[in-house]
């Protein structure tokens, strides 16, 4: 796809800006190009169903002057902004822009199956890139997101998961065949967030996170609104740890950071509830006959992890857990996450 072809070539620009670039935006911002490596699994939940698995790919640049003529940004990354101008927030005190890669798999429950399973959901794989912008005024964020790709064999779930299944000892999943059909998918994500954090002395804090927004597109609809509360040493000033938020875990402007040789770390609890009108993984294939389920309107989902912070790098796990998507679902899905960063 070419869209994807053009993120793609953003992404690689982000990487590779000239030396003294690089040191400009390191020295006159607090907050630095950002790297994070985010894995996925149902296995952490003692299941392999559903979201099966998944890993993202994110780069994040220094807060930005603007999105078009900020040296931290490249060339190319400057050109594609200046056709994006209707989704390129402007006159916010701190603003970034994100570029991330990612790969799920999606399975019913009996891995044995080689026929269509009736009242469980498709098997189906989903790759997409993404473009997304924050924002943020004082403890107000907005996020945007441009995402787009494809679902069906040539996202190449049934390779990744022989692969990874053959490394872990797991079971081979044997209803491939009954994939959804290849389909360019597309959604874009909207979010506002807020933060309250009130004054407190010492090095040990606490904040709650609120946030409401949506999606749309041929990928997912809904509509969604949840909350974050943090617990720990050293908080940081942005909005939220849990790696499933589209500006959270390492990605949106922040406002300080963390003395050099100190351990940070706290606790996260996060809620979300959607109203889902469309999810192609249970709703099969947009223009095509392909296997389906009767999706649930109404989702709701929490989640709690551990966050650490040393230097230049960040880690984070978490586990979440949600009500049941779709009418005969035999188990609540379960799943980990595990988050690596490192600013540069």
């Amino acid at each position: 796809m070419r869209s994807t072809g053009t993120l793609l070539l953003a992404a690689l620009a982000l990487c590779s800006l000239p030396a003294a670039a690089r040191d400009y935006c390191n020295e006159s911002t607090d907050l630095p190009p950002t790297v994070n490596f985010r894995v996925d699994n149902d296995l952490f939940g003692q299941q392999d169903q559903g979201y099966s698995n998944g890993v993202m790919l994110t780069l994040v640049s220094p807060n930005l002057k603007d999105y078009t003529g900020d040296p931290c940004l490249p060339r190319l990354a400057r050109w594609i902004n200046r056709h994006l101008a209707a989704v390129t927030p402007e006159g916010f005190e701190q603003q970034n822009m994100v570029v991330s890669f990612a790969h799920g798999i999606f399975t019913p429950t009996d891995a044995s199956r080689r026929d269509v399973i009736p009242d469980d959901r498709p098997y189906a794989g989903v790759l997409l890139a993404s473009l997304g912008y924050n924002a943020r005024n004082g403890d107000h964020l907005r996020t945007t997101q441009l995402q787009f790709g494809i679902v069906g064999p040539s996202a190449l779930g049934k390779q990744v998961q022989n692969e990874v299944h053959k490394i872990t000892g797991g079971e081979k999943f044997e209803g491939w065949d009954n994939q959804l059909r290849d389909e360019p998918v597309f959604r874009i994500v909207h979010e506002r967030m807020r933060r309250f954090a009130p004054e407190q002395d010492g090095i040990w804090s606490w904040d709650a996170v609120s946030h409401y927004g949506g999606t749309l597109g041929t990928l997912t609809t809904y509509a969604n609104a949840g909350g974050e509360l943090r617990f720990g040493r050293y908080l940081p000033n942005d909005f939220g740890s849990t790696p499933l938020r589209p500006a959270g875990e390492n990605t949106a402007p922040t406002g300080s950071r963390i003395p050099p040789d100190v351990l940070g770390f706290h606790m996260f609890l996060t809620t979300d509830a959607r109203w889902v009108l469309r999810d192609i993984t249970l709703d099969g294939n947009t223009f095509k006959d392909s296997h389906s389920v009767d999706k649930r309107a109404f989702v709701g989902e929490y989640g709690y992890g551990l966050a650490f912070m040393y230097g230049r790098w960040k880690f984070a796990l978490a586990r979440y857990h949600s009500t049941r998507e779709f009418d005969g679902q035999k188990e609540r899905p379960v799943f980990g996450s595990f988050t690596i960063s490192r600013t540069f």
